[in-house]
């Protein structure tokens, strides 16, 4: 995990949890704010939503070659690891040895991470549905719960943009609407447009003013 060593100098960790998102999330950073005060950072806690229906099977080529399996969170969602999980994970992942395990394994970045806690550290994935990776389809996500998940991502396929579908700014001038799902959250912000003034405590309605 990136940044792990370094957030936890000499033996020490001054933060109470790590959290990894990828370049194409968007994070709704107060909500992940309060739904980690839910969950207490001096407990082991491994929390992700994984991308595949069952649990990873490889073959651990270790002296006697076994068949072992394992959950990992996808990191194209994000996931957040509790700080007793990552001070528990010192002698197996810092100085190297993450690299060094994921290169063992020939396995990516959040496929490593996953074997480390689930495999050789024994500590369970926490499923969290409120994470949302750009491998699961964005316009399902229903406007009225928008404000309740914590992340949300997008991908360009060659047919259509896979994003979460919210009005707003232009879809030339944002695409992977992530602009108008701020704005949407957090109507304050300088930059987003005019809203209209909600009805039956709907949320209000993007409209951009032209110039």
């Amino acid at each position: 995990m990136a940044g792990l060593n370094s957030s936890v100098p000499r033996g020490r960790c001054d933060f109470a949890w790590f959290c990894h998102f990828d370049d194409d999330n968007y994070v709704n950073v107060p909500r992940l704010v309060r739904f980690l005060g839910d969950y207490s950072p001096r407990e082991d806690w491994y929390l992700g939503k994984p991308s595949i229906q069952a649990p990873l099977e490889i073959i651990n080529k270790d002296r006697t070659p076994q068949k072992v399996k394992f959950w990992f969170a996808t990191g194209g969602a994000g996931f957040c690891l509790s700080r007793a999980l990552a001070l528990k994970m010192m002698p197996v992942a810092s100085g190297g040895k993450f690299i060094s395990t994921g290169e063992k394994i020939r396995l990516p970045d959040d496929v490593t991470m996953g074997y480390i806690i689930e495999h050789l550290l024994k500590k369970p994935l926490t499923v969290i549905d409120l994470f949302h990776s750009h491998l699961e389809p964005m316009k399902f996500i229903k406007r009225e719960i928008l404000e309740d998940q914590i992340s949300f991502s997008y991908s360009n396929n060659k047919e259509e943009w896979n994003v979460v579908k919210i009005d707003g700014f232009d879809v030339k001038y944002d695409q992977n609407r992530f602009l108008s799902l701020h704005c949407y959250l957090f109507p304050n912000f300088s930059f987003c447009p005019r809203t209209e003034t909600p009805i039956r405590g709907e949320k209000p309605t993007l409209i951009l003013q032209r110039s």
